[in-house]
C-alpha cells in the first residue's frame, strides 16, 4: 500500500491546487457522506426511541432511563444533522468527533449490555465502524473496530459473570463479531480513500476541461475566419462570431441545419462529402443570398475522430472570406500602381490639355466639313482621355477616404436627391423607379461618395437596360438586424461568369471604350466606410410580371445606438 492509502487526504494532496476548484476536491464526496451518515443516526436513534417506548407501554420492563437516554440520543443525533456542519477528522483526537461515534458506541453497549428479552443490538454497532472508517483515517477505523470488539468481551464476560450464557459460544461469537468489525473497517476505509481519489481525479479533469472550453471559446470567438461545426445529420453544433457574420445567422442561440437556407447548399454539398469519404475536403464555394449578394469562400473541412460511433463524428469547417485576402492583395498591388498611375497621369494631363486647347483653336479655323468632322473626333477622344485621368487619379485618393470618421446622412433622402439629379441631365434616364424603405433611419457614408457609388452604378445599369419603363430600379431596405442596404436593379442580359469573377477588379471592362475603374472605386469607397458591395441576379416585378436583372447591392455598417434614429411611421 501507499501513503496515499494510510490517511486522508491522500498524502499527494495539495491544497493550493484544491483551492482552486469549487467546492474543494476531496470534501465533497466527504461531504455528502458525513450528511448520510447523521441521517442514518437519526434514523437508528428514532427506532431504538419507539422501540423500547412500545416495550414500555406493553410490557413495562424496559426502565425509565432507558427511555431518557435513548430520548436523549434521538435529541443529540438530530442537532447533529440539522444544526451542525460538516466536520471531517484530520486526526483522532478531535473532540466533536470523539463525541459523535463514542455516543453511539456508549448508547448501543447500554442497551445491549441491559437489554431485557432477546433483541440484539450488536448489529448497530457497525455504524460507527463504518462512520470512523469512510469518513476518518485508517488508523482511527482500525482503532474503532477494536474499541468495539473490546466493549464485545466486556459484555460476554459481564453475561457469564451473571451467569446469563455459556462462556465458550460467547466469547467465540464476540471474537468473530470483532474480526468482521475489522475487516469492514479496512475494507471500507480502502473504499473511501479511492473513492476520494477518483473524485480527485474527476474534478481536476473537470476543471480542466472547463479551462480548455474557456480557451477554445476565446479564440474561435477572436479569430477572424469562421469555424463551423455540424453533425453528421449537417446540423449545426458550433458557430463562432466570424462564421455567423459569414454566414448571416442572427441570434447566438440559432443553430439551424446546413439545408435550411439554398444559399447554403455549397456548404451542404462539401458537408456531406467530407462524412461520406471521411477525409478532409478543400473547395472555393460561392455563396448566393437575395439580401446579401454573392460571397466567395474558400473552406476547409476536418473530421473528428469517433471510433466505433460514426455517428458522433462531427465535421469542422473553416471559413474564410476571399474578399479579405483579395483585398490585402489588391492593396498591395494597387498602392505602387496607384503611385505609378498618379505620377504618369499628372504627367498626361499637361500635354493632354495643350492638345485640347490646339485642336480648339484649329476648330476655329477650320471650315470644310471633313476638316470639322476630324476635330470633332479629335475632341470626343481627348475628353474621353481626360476621363480616363481623372478616374486613375480618384483611384489614387480613395485610400484618403475614411481617415477620419464620416458624418451620418439619410439613406432615403440622399438617394432621392441623388437619382433626381442624375434624372435631370437626360430625358432617357426617366425610366427609373423609386422604393425607399429605410424610414429615416441614418447611415455612416459620406454624401459625397455615396453620390460617386449612386450615379455609377445608375450609369452601369443604363448601359444595358432596356427601354420600357421602370427598367431601372433603386430601392432601399431594412434588414431585421437594422442594417441598411441600397439596391439598383436593371433588366439587362446576364453577365457571363468570367465578367462576374472579375467584376470589380480595376481596369477590366467588357466594353472596349471603358476604362473600368468605375466599378472598382465604388467597392473601394464603400470598403472604406465599412460597406460591402456585391453582384447578383435576381427577379423583379416589372410590366406586372416577374423579370430576371442585375442587381448590384450595397450593405451598409449599422448605425451606433446612439445614432438611430426612430423610424417614421
Amino acid at each position: 500500500m501507499t501513503a496515499l492509502d494510510d490517511a486522508w487526504p491522500p498524502s499527494d494532496f495539495d491544497p493550493r491546487e484544491a483551492a482552486m476548484l469549487a467546492p474543494a476536491v476531496g470534501d465533497l464526496a466527504m461531504t455528502r457522506a458525513w450528511y448520510g451518515f447523521m441521517t442514518a443516526r437519526a434514523t437508528i436513534a428514532l427506532a431504538l426511541l419507539l422501540l423500547q417506548a412500545t416495550q414500555y407501554v406493553l410490557t413495562e420492563t424496559v426502565p425509565v432511563w432507558v427511555l431518557a437516554m435513548c430520548a436523549l440520543y434521538l435529541a443529540s443525533a438530530l442537532s447533529m444533522r440539522l444544526l451542525a456542519r460538516p466536520r471531517l477528522p484530520r486526526h483522532a483526537l478531535d473532540p466533536t468527533w470523539l463525541l459523535t461515534v463514542g455516543m453511539d458506541v456508549l448508547v448501543i453497549a447500554l442497551l445491549q449490555m441491559f437489554q431485557s428479552g432477546t433483541i440484539s443490538y450488536t448489529p448497530l454497532l457497525g455504524v460507527p465502524v463504518l462512520l470512523t472508517a469512510v469518513l476518518g483515517t485508517r488508523p482511527m477505523a482500525i482503532g474503532m473496530a477494536l474499541a468495539i470488539t473490546l466493549l464485545l468481551l466486556l459484555e460476554t464476560w459481564w453475561g457469564s459473570v451473571h451467569g446469563l450464557a455459556e462462556n465458550t459460544g460467547r466469547y467465540l461469537q464476540a471474537g468473530l463479531a470483532g474480526l468482521g468489525y475489522l475487516l469492514v473497517a479496512f475494507l471500507a476505509n480502502q473504499l473511501a480513500a479511492r473513492l476520494m481519489r477518483e473524485e480527485q481525479l474527476a474534478l481536476a479533469g473537470l476543471h480542466a476541461t472547463r479551462l480548455q472550453a474557456q480557451v477554445n471559446q476565446l479564440v474561435m470567438e477572436t479569430l477572424t475566419d469562421g469555424v463551423l461545426v455540424v453533425d453528421a445529420h449537417t446540423r449545426m453544433r458550433t458557430a463562432n462570431p466570424a462564421a455567423r457574420a459569414l454566414l448571416g445567422l442572427g441570434a447566438a442561440g440559432l443553430r439551424p441545419a446546413l439545408d435550411a437556407k439554398p444559399s447554403w447548399a455549397p456548404l451542404l454539398d462539401l458537408a456531406r462529402t467530407t462524412f461520406d469519404q471521411a477525409a478532409p475536403q478543400a473547395a472555393d464555394l460561392t455563396l448566393r443570398s437575395a439580401s446579401r449578394g454573392a460571397r466567395r469562400l474558400r473552406v476547409r473541412t476536418r473530421m473528428t475522430e469517433a471510433p466505433g460511433r460514426a455517428h458522433e463524428r462531427l465535421c469542422v469547417m473553416f471559413l474564410h472570406d476571399l474578399r479579405e485576402a483579395e483585398a490585402r492583395t489588391r492593396t498591395e498591388k494597387m498602392a505602387a500602381m496607384g503611385r505609378m498611375s498618379a505620377a504618369v497621369a499628372h504627367e498626361i494631363r499637361n500635354p493632354l490639355a495643350a492638345i485640347a486647347q490646339a485642336n480648339a483653336l484649329l476648330d476655329e479655323e477650320l471650315q470644310a466639313p471633313g476638316h470639322r468632322q476630324l476635330t470633332q473626333m479629335i475632341q470626343h477622344n481627348a475628353q474621353r482621355l481626360s476621363k480616363i485621368v481623372d478616374e486613375v487619379l480618384d483611384v489614387a485618393r480613395v485610400p484618403e477616404a475614411g481617415r477620419t470618421a464620416p458624418p451620418s446622412l439619410q439613406l432615403d433622402a440622399s438617394v432621392q436627391d441623388i437619382c433626381a439629379d442624375w434624372v435631370q441631365r437626360a430625358p432617357q434616364r426617366r425610366r427609373v423607379q423609386l422604393d425607399l424603405a429605410t424610414h429615416g433611419l441614418p447611415v455612416d457614408f459620406d454624401s459625397e461618395h455615396l453620390r460617386r457609388v449612386l450615379v455609377n452604378l445608375l450609369d452601369n445599369a443604363l448601359r444595358y437596360a432596356s427601354e420600357r419603363p421602370a427598367a431601372i430600379q433603386v430601392t432601399t431596405r431594412l434588414s431585421a438586424e437594422r442594417q441598411s442596404s441600397l439596391q439598383v436593379w436593371s433588366d439587362g442580359a446576364p453577365l457571363e461568369e468570367s465578367v462576374e469573377r472579375h467584376l470589380f477588379e480595376p481596369f477590366f471592362s467588357s466594353e472596349s471604350r471603358s476604362s473600368g475603374l468605375g466599378l472598382y472605386i465604388c467597392r473601394e469607397l464603400c470598403e472604406r466606410h465599412r460597406a460591402s458591395i456585391g453582384y447578383q441576379r435576381s427577379a423583379r416585378l416589372l410590366d406586372g410580371a416577374s423579370a430576371q436583372g442585375n442587381e448590384f447591392s450595397v450593405q451598409f455598417r449599422p448605425p451606433k445606438p446612439a445614432a438611430r434614429a426612430t423610424p417614421a411611421h
